[in-house]
């Protein structure tokens, strides 16, 4: 009959739209889109072209990971607004994950860049860089916080900034200049997190984007005062004065195992105002 000129098959139909025809057995079999005719006799499936745009619509769905039963409610009740709700809500979950990879890949290209910079480094050298400006998350600790106080004090401010995992951030310790200066090697006072992206800036730590000095140290923990001393020797003799707080950061933990072999990249702001602490 001429009705049955304008359907397509199921091959044609999955063709049509890109995906498997199984995927259209599926939706058939669940009830979340049947085929516009099956045959009496021998129960091919047959499908109108005026069927694509829901299709396209449950499949752009799917990829949203919307579940199933969403997705039949959705047309239950089906109109402009049943839809322009769900549509908002995905929005929503969409930005999230593109954040979340945003950020992934962030950390990515940084650690791409410790590995390049670690197969070609000169632990002697001390540098000036710049920096951009760097939104963090700090944790105060003293020489009395255990080290299960520090994780619990983390594990709260990486649910508070809707940090997945560690993975997602780069972390370290933070010790003024001023306890520095004072020989306070051990008077660390923060454990901070970067927020690559932040959803919000109150409360966090605005590390200052401009000039610092950069240093590697590797070996015993207990020794790494020489290198500071190695590092105000080099500003004093360069003219330079130091502010804020000292980054440090172990930039190959995840290529090594031992501690000893564990190295530390330190940087410290320049201040340009040439104000002493």
């Amino acid at each position: 009959m001429d009705t049955n000129a304008k359907l397509l098959t199921i091959g044609q139909f999955a063709a049509l739209h890109g995906i498997n025809k199984k995927t259209l057995m599926w939706y058939d079999e669940i009830g979340l889109f049947k085929p516009a005719l099956i045959h009496p006799e021998n129960g091919y499936r047959y499908y109108n072209y005026h069927q694509s745009a829901l299709l396209e619509t449950i499949l752009m769905l799917r990829e949203l990971d919307v579940p199933v039963s969403e997705i039949q409610t959705f047309i239950a009740h089906r109109s402009a607004e049943t839809l322009q709700k769900l549509l908002d809500k995905n929005i929503l979950l969409l930005d999230k994950k593109i954040a979340h990879m945003q950020a992934m890949r962030k950390n990515l290209s940084t650690r791409r860049q410790h590995i390049e910079h670690l197969l070609h480094m000169d632990l002697s050298e001390i540098r000036r860089i710049k920096k951009d400006a760097s939104c963090l998350v700090t944790v105060p600790i003293d020489k009395q916080t255990s080290y299960d106080e520090q994780v619990e004090m983390i594990l709260e401010e990486t649910q508070k900034y809707q940090l997945r995992r560690l993975h997602d951030a780069s972390y370290g310790t933070m010790i003024s200049v001023k306890s520095l200066l004072e020989k306070q090697f051990e008077d660390y006072s923060s454990l901070f997190i970067e927020i690559p992206f932040p959803i919000q800036s109150e409360g966090l730590h605005m590390q200052p984007a401009g000039d610092y000095l950069q240093a590697f140290y590797q070996g015993d923990w207990n020794q790494m005062s020489a290198k500071y001393e190695e590092i105000f020797s080099y500003a004093k003799d360069h003219n330079l004065q130091l502010s804020g707080y000292s980054y440090e950061m172990i930039i190959n933990d995840n290529v090594t195992e031992s501690m000893e072999n564990y190295i530390v990249q330190i940087e410290i702001p320049v201040c340009s105002d040439r104000i002493l602490l």
